[in-house]
């Protein structure tokens, strides 16, 4: 898919954040899973190996735990079992 598919769903996250649906963070993750989804910055029609998504999927979930917003939601979880919103 590539980066023209990241793209689009760029726009659709872009629409939503701006009209309340989600969240900054909701934006971040979402954007986040589309690069891995699609395979990174690559062409359309590239073909990637199940190594490399791994990577792009490690790298971003690696990230995303640093990230003060992800441990809030991750502790509300095991805290309450019930999803934070931030």
């Amino acid at each position: 898919a590539g980066r023209y598919a990241i793209g689009t769903i760029m726009m659709q996250l872009v629409n939503m954040r701006d009209g309340g649906f989600i969240s900054a963070h909701d934006y971040k993750l979402g954007a986040m899973i589309a690069e891995v989804v699609c395979g990174g910055e690559v062409e359309a029609g590239s073909l990637v190996n199940e190594q490399w998504l791994l990577d792009l999927e490690r790298k971003s979930f690696m990230e995303l735990l640093d990230h003060p917003k992800t441990q809030e939601r991750i502790m509300g979880m095991m805290q309450t079992g019930k999803p934070v919103r931030n």
